[in-house]
């Protein structure tokens, strides 16, 4: 049997009533408060940037095909023919692979790339911008609108989810539709609901005149993104094709989802080097959007910051608990070296213990942690603004190879940075320890 490993045991069962009880069991809560920090931070800041990516990704896509004399504006694009090759068989596409360069050691080497999964679905759209014209007996309401038209290859999977009131917008062969979908904001602002008819005024830049057209409020929606739903609403693509002189097969562009976001960059570099032709381009919706993608990111050094401050509570912690546990088993230590232990063994002995102490504390850590996720994730009982934050709750994304991670880097990281200060068991003379009282 390991020798320290035996006196550890004995030291852990015997010691309970010692005076540095106490303090161990400071040290056990300190670990478990940190582990349960770090891992409802983790899965609080996972959740929110899902969750808001998610929001983005469903209402715009993951990849949108444009012009090549495209401007990052969405009001900007061409129109462009969807009578593509690619167009609608892309969504067939199971896996994508490109050659991409690498360089090693000066040398340019072809590395060929995959993707986990392929694409979901490809749609059309067309953006124009308009003025929502409404009149009451009381007074007359002005709203700035940006029309998204999409066609009937609109996937409504996102968006069935958030129409409050009302319905989707239906399609007919024979002739456009003069429904259209806006936001909760929208209607609030204007004082509309489900039913009611409004007028939009579109400017005729060829012709410098002003084009009127009446619609019918079919549904309202709510994303949660303040900024989308302050300013779209959804209508059949035909009418703005009508509005901007296009014929039926011009659009503004394509937007493509895919079953993966880990695959967003190798399928972007797919579809625009091995789909495209040259006159198309492919670009990320995240670069598109970036002040947004940007304010994610900054979460992750939040995290960061985080998890570094709880890893140092622990270890300052265990620390104190550990210089304490030495002064109270001087004696042990005399003791032990007089019977030919060396130096090291007795120190692994501390080491054990205090690894013991971590392990509880993970334990209650781990519990207490997943607990708080778990209601959360049941009850909601954490709110937000979702003016501020795009979201109403707090949301949970637990990736259990996370938690593994962090209670493995916390009994390790906290373990070793007790060697050193273990070395403090050295300096302990056998004569003078035994008569230490």
């Amino acid at each position: 049997m390991n020798f320290a490993y035996f006196i550890t045991k004995k030291v852990a069962r015997f010691g309970q009533h010692s005076f540095s009880t106490l303090i161990i069991r400071f040290a056990v809560i300190a670990v478990a408060v940190s582990v349960m920090i770090m891992i409802v931070s983790t899965a609080l800041i996972t959740g929110f940037k899902k969750e808001i990516s998610s929001k983005i990704f469903g209402f715009w896509g993951h990849i949108h095909i444009v012009d090549s004399g495209f401007s990052r504006s969405v009001l900007d694009a061409k129109p462009l023919s969807k009578n593509q090759p690619f167009y609608p068989s892309l969504d067939t596409v199971s896996h994508g692979f490109y050659d991409d360069y690498e360089s090693w050691g000066g040398q340019e080497t072809i590395v060929r790339r995959k993707t986990k999964a392929g694409i979901r679905h490809i749609q059309v759209f067309v953006i124009k911008p308009g003025i929502i014209k409404t009149e009451s007996k009381e007074n007359v309401e002005i709203e700035g609108i940006l029309l998204k038209g999409v066609d009937k290859d609109f996937d409504w999977e996102f968006m069935k989810d958030y129409i409050k009131e009302g319905r989707a917008i239906s399609f007919s062969d024979s002739m456009m539709s003069k429904e259209i979908l806006i936001s909760r904001q929208t209607a609030d602002r204007l004082k509309i609901g489900v039913g009611d008819k409004f007028r939009v005024v579109f400017v005729d830049d060829k012709n410098n005149t002003q084009i009127q057209r009446r619609f019918t409020i079919c549904g309202i929606y709510k994303t949660g993104l303040e900024e989308y739903d302050r300013k779209f609403a959804l209508v059949d693509i035909r009418q703005l094709q009508r509005l901007s002189g296009w014929s039926e097969d011009e659009v503004s562009g394509f937007e493509v989802f895919l079953d993966d976001i880990d695959d967003l960059d190798i399928m972007t570099n797919y579809i625009f080097y091995e789909v495209l032709p040259p006159n198309l381009y492919a670009e990320k919706i995240s670069e598109k959007f970036r002040d947004v993608f940007d304010w994610l990111d900054l979460q992750d050094i939040n995290e960061i910051v985080i998890l570094t401050l709880m890893l140092v509570v622990a270890i300052i912690n265990m620390l104190t608990a550990l210089l304490i546990l030495i002064l109270e088993r001087t004696n042990m230590i005399g003791t032990l070296k007089a019977l030919g232990a060396t130096s090291w063994t007795v120190r692994k002995i501390f080491l054990y213990y205090a690894g013991y102490i971590v392990i509880v504390g993970l334990f209650w850590g781990n519990l207490f942690g997943l607990g708080f996720c778990y209601l959360q994730d049941t009850f909601h009982f954490i709110t937000l603004s979702e003016e501020n934050y795009y979201l109403s709750v707090a949301p949970i994304e637990i990736r259990w190879g996370v938690v593994l991670l962090l209670n493995v880097g916390t009994l390790l990281i906290t373990v070793l940075a007790l060697v050193i200060p273990s070395y403090l068991v050295t300096r302990i003379s056998p004569v003078k320890a035994i008569r230490f009282k």
